[in-house]
């Protein structure tokens, strides 16, 4: 019985962070939803192979290659030195859209794990503590455990968020 409740609490877990990506994907802008969209169909090989035969042709037809064609850009190709350029800005601000987004999810889906952990180190002290007192109960002395005696205290979360920011802002201020 206890089993299944595990592993119903995990599943529901499970379905928390499913559901940070739904509530998140439901809460996109109509920008965010159609950068989704070209973003997943720009980065396939059908997008990578429509490209080269797109280039190909262009190339063929502008070298003069096809008897009865009139090449539109000779070389050296400035009018698809420019179209080429025009996709890349766009795709790049496409792919940045749907980076952005993602990243949110991923500091959402990061602060709900630093939350996780806090409650867990709280949890996994408390439990020590008690199996500490049922040593003691049993006549063991614990009392020369150096890291035991550590572990019982509760961590200063408090003073790692401090040690954190120090850290982060000499990397941030150390990199200028």
């Amino acid at each position: 019985m206890a089993q299944s409740n595990n592993q119903r609490n995990l599943g529901s877990g499970i379905r928390l962070l499913r559901s940070i990506k739904g509530k998140a994907d439901d809460k996109r802008t109509f920008a965010e939803r159609v950068a989704d969209k070209l973003t997943a169909g720009f980065g396939s090989m059908a997008f990578l192979v429509l490209n080269v035969i797109w280039f190909v042709v262009w190339i063929v037809i502008n070298v003069g290659l096809i008897p009865g064609v009139e090449p539109f850009d000779p070389f050296p190709f400035g009018f698809l030195t420019m179209v080429v350029s025009l996709e890349a800005i766009a795709l790049a601000i496409i792919v940045l859209i749907s980076q952005n987004r993602a990243a949110k999810i991923a500091d959402l889906r990061e602060e709900v794990d630093l939350q996780v952990n806090i409650l867990t180190e709280k949890e996994i002290t408390k439990l020590l503590q008690v199996v500490a007192q049922l040593a003691e109960k049993q006549g063991l002395d614990l009392s020369r455990d150096r890291e035991l005696q550590t572990m019982l205290r509760p961590s200063d979360t408090e003073k790692l968020e401090k040690d954190i920011e120090l850290e982060v802002g000499g990397l941030i201020n150390g990199g200028k």
